[in-house]
């Protein structure tokens, strides 16, 4: 079974349009939990344009008091603020992005040899015991791919499904971005790499991605889980998603 992740990122960036408290970025954590997800997901960029520092702590506190059981993975770029935001918070995961702090969102996977060194010092200071290693990986990483983000000694990789997602308008295109996710999910499952998933997964396309590219243990959902609850709400929204991951 496939665990969901819900990403907050959208929900901060709605409440930051003005200088109020809502919508609560804690609140809706909860109401997602409640609803059968699994963890929640969070990306801090610089400039604070959507998840704050104070959302990442109050949303640990959160976690560890009232939902144990759930995972807080932590995504962004090893800058040594973002490495001290991870030592003050201490996450059950940690997902590593070559993010360039003005991008609008992550749109790219790691250049595994070219970041090796860089990769292998991070991995090496984030990795402890109960806390797992992601690393943001291209779609068509192949086994190459796998084989260097192995080498950095990472405990898995988050497939980009954001070209996948971009199909949503080019359905002869659809069949392609499947196979290269499927084909770099089995090459990365072969090596031991826990395999995680996310960007531009909706309702409509979650179960064609589900059907060509078993093995995902979890995949984080922000964009789409939010545009979603518009019409739905949260609450419905999250059910219909874990419904989906639950059907295989």
């Amino acid at each position: 079974m496939t665990l969901l992740s819900v990403n907050l990122n959208a929900v901060a960036q709605l409440r930051n349009r003005r200088d109020l408290p809502w919508p609560s970025v804690t609140g809706m954590a909860r109401v997602v939990l409640d609803a059968g997800a699994s963890g929640i997901t969070v990306h801090p960029r610089p400039d604070e344009r959507h998840i704050r520092r104070t959302d990442v702590f109050e949303l640990s506190a959160l976690l560890r008091a009232d939902y144990p059981r759930a995972e807080f993975n932590i995504e962004g770029y090893p800058s040594d603020d973002f490495l001290a935001l991870i030592e003050a918070v201490q996450p059950q995961q940690v997902t590593l992005v070559p993010d360039d702090p003005a991008q609008a969102t992550s749109d790219h996977g790691w250049d595994f040899a070219g970041a090796h060194d860089l990769l292998v010092a991070v991995v090496r200071q984030l990795q402890r015991p109960g806390r797992r290693v992601s690393l943001f990986c291209d779609p068509d990483a192949g086994e190459a791919g796998a084989r260097a983000a192995k080498a950095t000694g990472a405990d898995g990789i988050e497939l980009f499904t954001g070209p996948y997602g971009a199909c949503h308008d080019r359905p002869e295109q659809e069949e392609a971005e499947l196979a290269a996710l499927a084909g770099t999910c089995r090459a990365a499952l072969a090596l031991g790499l826990r395999v995680n998933a996310g960007h531009d997964l909706t309702l409509a396309n979650l179960p064609r991605f589900q059907a060509a590219v078993p093995g995902v243990a979890e995949v984080s959902i922000g964009h789409g889980i939010t545009a979603d609850a518009l019409l739905l709400g949260f609450e419905e929204a999250t059910r219909r998603y874990v419904e989906i991951l639950q059907s295989r």
